[in-house]
């Protein structure tokens, strides 16, 4: 099975390199901790930032990236030893313009997220607060989770550090940093500890109305979770091996989960079940052969802002855009030892973290969502699954509605 090539599709339709970020020269590069764990989009598009390994996390302001791309072209851009970013503007008279910035955490960087002072849109989560958390108007905060068990906030504009949260259990790494959610108005004091794992937890992801948490992790274990009632409404099965990613899509009704077992899931949340799998390996292995090292280890999954493509990073080498109703890869890229993925804010390119700390960037599968997609985007963003089944419509449209395709 591990021999078998792929499909001769895979390799008619390759997806477009727009540029890279190159971590640069260190004596410690043949050693571990340069890996690049985690990407990030600021929401209003003005950051890119990443892991670049050995502690250190590097934003760069998003503009100046595509304007390096587009002009110099393919596989061509900035080496981080020596980049002639926006520095330039970094003075006391252009704040909160972006300009570049080098944070050292203090310890290997595992996670990544950007946040406002300011909420974006109201919460339908009634014990998500954001708006108490307030150190001034306009502010873009980025938060790091690292493997000492400490989440650090920092102002993105300027490199300044607001908090620090400790824990007392290093052990308990991923599960500190991803699963336990103390809201920031709270200053760091522990709110609530979602317990059901048997072992790591791995990643962790809100639906975009908040409402609901899916983690996963080891021992094949994905779980949704009540954030209205810190509650566990199901535990979902399917998955032969550990589970290490996962995203809701931007209307919520989807969940893609990705695997050590060669595939990616993709859910109905709100009712438990399958509705379509994504595999990384032909013929599709044994579960006794996908629970263990089968060389198509799927690392990251992202859902893309049109709701119609997921991208996927596996061990074979391959990076994979996917339309959520086809059952091949809409575009293919070739990338070696890819870690994480993420999409731009508008949607227009993919990034992709290395286990070397650098970032490579495709332009993403270009489609006009169909006016049919876009309406049922629109009622999934308030209707959940349930309430869809109950509407006096014809069966085709239920189905439509529900993604059953």
């Amino acid at each position: 099975d591990i021999l078998t090539p792929l499909p001769k599709h895979e390799y008619e339709r390759r997806s477009r390199i727009v540029g890279e970020l190159l971590a640069p020269a260190s004596p410690f590069d043949k050693k571990c901790g340069r890996e690049n764990w985690t990407v990030a989009f600021a929401p209003d598009g003005s950051y890119f930032a990443w892991s670049q390994g050995h502690r250190i996390v590097k934003l760069v302001p998003w503009s100046q990236c595509i304007h390096n791309f587009s002009l110099h072209g393919v596989k061509n851009f900035v080496n981080s030893s020596n980049s002639k970013l926006s520095r330039q503007n970094s003075d006391d008279s252009q704040k909160n313009k972006p300009c570049e910035q080098i944070i050292d955490c203090g310890d290997i960087v595992w996670s990544l997220a950007f946040g406002s002072s300011v909420p974006e849109k109201q919460s339908r989560c009634v014990n998500i607060e954001w708006h108490r958390f307030k150190f001034g108007q306009d502010q873009l905060l980025l938060a790091t989770g690292l493997s000492n068990g400490r989440i650090k906030i920092w102002d993105a504009y300027t490199g300044k550090g607001y908090l620090n949260i400790s824990y007392l259990d290093p052990v308990l790494l991923l599960i500190l940093t991803e699963l336990y959610l103390p809201p920031l108005c709270f200053v760091g004091n522990m709110m609530k500890v979602l317990r059901g794992h048997p072992n790591w937890v791995f990643s962790c992801a809100f639906s975009p109305d908040s409402s609901m948490l899916c983690s996963v992790g080891a021992n094949k274990t994905v779980l949704l979770w009540d954030m209205d009632k810190y509650s566990l409404i199901r535990k979902l099965e399917g998955h032969h091996n550990d589970v290490v990613a996962c995203e809701f899509s931007p209307d919520g009704a989807l969940l893609a989960t990705a695997s050590y077992d060669t595939r990616v899931y993709i859910w109905d949340p709100y009712v438990g079940v399958i509705l379509k799998e994504f595999g990384h390996l032909f013929p599709p292995p044994t579960p006794i052969f996908a629970g263990g090292a089968n060389d198509r280890w799927v690392r990251s999954v992202s859902f893309s802002h049109d709701g119609l493509h997921v991208a996927t990073l596996a061990d074979d080498k391959m990076v994979r855009f996917w339309r959520i109703d086809e059952d091949y890869p809409a575009q293919v890229a070739p990338l070696s030892n890819g870690l994480c993925c993420a999409f731009s804010t508008d949607g227009s390119v993919l990034a992709a973290g290395t286990q070397d700390g650098s970032v490579y960037f495709w332009a993403t599968p270009k489609h006009v969502p169909s006016l049919q997609h876009l309406c049922r985007m629109a009622i999934r963003r308030i209707m959940p699954t349930p309430q869809v089944a109950k509407l006096p419509i014809p069966p085709t449209i239920v189905g439509f509605l529900s993604y059953r395709m």
